[in-house]
């Protein structure tokens, strides 16, 4: 899927800055472009594309200090100035556009709503919410600006691939490298998941192509992607088994959104080299998944690589109903709470009414 990609906020740029350089590195042309965008001039000087400033009016290239509420006011008050940026970026090529961003600080969590509403008024493509969720530790702001922001931008995009940062973050890890090892982590997946049907080394059996992604995304609401890989024999028929186990481990321990294994629909993609890909084991790790997740909507196909291993991406499209979503957004209640903001009613409930304050 060619994509052009717009970083909202620190963590954005450079979640960004990553997808867009693992994208050259391979060598799969699915980035077709990015744009950098925050409140913090600082935060800009180091991304390797466009950058636009916004709210320099009312903080001076300084931030918005985790403040969402004026995160969406700056984005909405120089929506203008971030969509003359991507004047000559998203063309005829353009088959989606990304707006990825930190849901925790107040620039990506209030600015990424506003924008996304912004681009789908514009454009006539897919505009999908790449976001990322802090961490159990992180402080009681970064989990209500998150909650509310999810709320927000799950009702304003297409869809929000949603990522957890305590699914990659390792044990006695320092914060600054949880976050590169994070990024890395996470480029690899979305990268490899953009490029399917983009680079393509040799024919495989059955492609997936970007109309696979899109219709597994048509629903709306939150994403996941699985990920896991295992090294490959010589001989189709002997990677079944590999197939079924790294689509497995995709699904209940390498998902970018753990116990996300409820889905309204699914998308199975099975990279490695065309001769080693087994089609039998692609069809089986395709029931497999339709099994897991209950869903009738599974699609299932490969991706040609040049590589030594197989890898299988499993893209899960609406898992609001999983468990880390509902812990998540009760976490955000309770932090509410915690700030002598009164919040009554069941909180399993929250996701669909307004126990969350909505941003927009």
């Amino acid at each position: 899927m060619k994509t052009v990609l717009i970083g909202v906020g620190q963590a954005g740029g450079k979640l960004t800055a990553a997808l867009q350089s693992f994208d050259q590195q391979m060598g799969f042309g699915a980035v077709l472009d990015a744009v950098g965008v925050n409140t913090a001039k600082t935060d800009l000087q180091s991304l390797p594309f466009e950058t636009v400033l916004i709210g320099q009016d009312r903080v001076n290239g300084h931030g918005v200090g985790g403040d969402n509420e004026l995160g969406a006011e700056v984005m909405e008050s120089d929506k203008t100035e971030v969509m003359s940026a991507l004047d000559g970026r998203v063309t005829a090529k353009t088959e989606s556009i990304f707006v990825v961003a930190g849901l925790g600080g107040g620039s990506g969590s209030g600015g990424a709503p506003v924008l996304a509403k912004a681009l789908r008024r514009v454009y006539d493509i897919p505009v999908y919410v790449l976001g990322i969720l802090p961490g159990e530790d992180e402080g009681a702001m970064y989990q209500v600006n998150a909650g509310r922001s999810l709320k927000t931008i799950a009702r304003e995009s297409d869809a929000v691939l949603l990522v957890d940062n305590d699914a990659f973050r390792s044990s006695g890890e320092s914060m600054r490298a949880g976050y590169d090892a994070i990024n890395d982590a996470i480029a690899k997946r979305v990268g490899l998941l953009l490029a399917a049907g983009e680079a393509v080394e040799g024919v495989g059996e059955s492609v997936v192509d970007s109309s696979e992604l899109i219709n597994t995304l048509r629903a709306g609401g939150i994403a996941a992607l699985g990920y896991a890989s295992a090294e490959a024999s010589d001989v189709a028929e002997e990677n079944i088994n590999a197939v079924m186990s790294t689509t497995r481990r995709a699904v209940l321990t390498g998902t970018s959104l753990p116990d996300a294994s409820t889905a309204d629909s699914a998308l199975v993609v099975v990279a490695g080299r065309p001769e080693v890909v087994p089609r039998k084991g692609v069809e089986r790790a395709r029931r497999w998944v339709e099994d897991e997740t209950g869903s009738t909507q599974v699609r299932g196909g490969d991706f040609p690589l040049e590589s030594g291993r197989l890898a299988s991406l499993v893209l899960l499209g609406g898992v609001e109903r999983s468990g880390r979503v509902e812990s998540f957004m009760e976490r955000a209640r309770e932090a509410i709470e915690e700030a002598d903001t009164v919040v009554r009613g069941d909180p399993t409930e929250q996701w669909a009414n307004d126990e969350l304050e909505d941003l927009l």
